[in-house]
């Protein structure tokens, strides 16, 4: 069984408490784009769980690839106490993700992942999990997880993992160009970077505002944090908006960077200004 893992950017991301339990409290909005991986999810007839990727690398970081934990997660639930089938073992199972969208960007592409092999092994081995507990089980596997068992444009708060519909936003008749210098942030290290604080209003409201205010008040905390490890990345975002997006913003922690444009953006000059980068031209309203 195939399915299309997507990707996300952030609207705004207000850092705004270090919370008990470790994580950090955020508001954002997050906005599905249509980017995708493909992950391929068939039950192993050598009875033995394997995993393979193609497409873009991902660089290790010491730890299972999230499909894989979200296989493992499943497990251990099925073995726990309320399991979805009573003396039954999940099968073994082989995995094929091929990567399109860059790990380290910022746009939710190893979350997609997880929480659609989720999605799969529901599927494929008629576990009949209720969407509130897959929701859960997102949650565990990564704080933007559950976003991705939702449809349209989110206000996250919370840790990330509390979700509610986003205000009606400004985007449908623009164009979406994002560009992803070869640089892989680690989210965890970036979070240690910065210092939390409130915000001069709330997301809910501010994402209101006319997009033409957006550049003076929608803002990501992280932004000042990563450009100054990585000044490249102000640079496209001053180059973005040079050439045309009335908005431009990094991603979640970065390293992506994307820019709304109200006529058609200038992709070929913008690949010649970034020939080493990746430049893709996206929809945010494919739902």
């Amino acid at each position: 069984m195939i399915a299309f893992p997507y990707a996300k950017i952030n609207l705004g991301l207000h850092v705004v408490c270090r919370r008990q339990d470790g994580y950090h409290g955020v508001e954002t909005v997050l906005v599905p784009v249509g980017l995708w991986d493909i992950l391929e999810v068939i039950p192993a007839s050598d009875g033995t769980t394997r995993m393979h990727v193609t497409g873009l690398k991902i660089p290790p970081d010491g730890k299972p690839n999230l499909c894989l934990q979200a296989y493992e997660l499943l497990c251990g639930e099925m073995a726990g106490p309320g399991t979805f089938q009573p003396k039954n073992k999940l099968p073994p199972v082989h995995i094929h993700l091929h990567k399109n969208i860059p790990p380290g960007s910022g746009l939710g592409g190893g979350s997609s992942d997880a929480t659609f092999m989720l999605l799969l092994l529901n599927k494929i081995f008629a576990l009949k999990i209720s969407a509130e507990r897959l929701a859960g089980m997102a949650s565990r596997l990564g704080s933007d997880c559950a976003f991705f068992l939702k449809h349209g444009p989110m206000l996250a708060t919370g840790r990330g993992n509390i979700l509610r519909p986003a205000p009606p936003l400004p985007l449908k008749l623009s164009s979406l160009v994002i560009v992803v210098p070869p640089i892989h942030i680690d989210t965890g290290k970036a979070y240690a970077r910065i210092t939390p604080k409130n915000p001069v209003a709330p997301l809910h409201r501010i994402i209101r505002f006319s997009n033409k205010k957006w550049g003076q008040v929608l803002m990501n905390d992280f932004e000042p944090v990563i450009c100054k490890l990585y000044p490249l990345i102000d640079e496209i975002k001053t180059i973005l908006i040079q050439a045309g997006a009335w908005y431009a913003s990094m991603s979640g922690s970065g390293s992506a960077v994307y820019g709304f444009f109200s006529s058609p953006p200038p992709i070929s000059q913008l690949k010649i200004l970034f020939p080493d980068y990746m430049v893709i031209s996206a929809k945010t309203n494919y739902f």
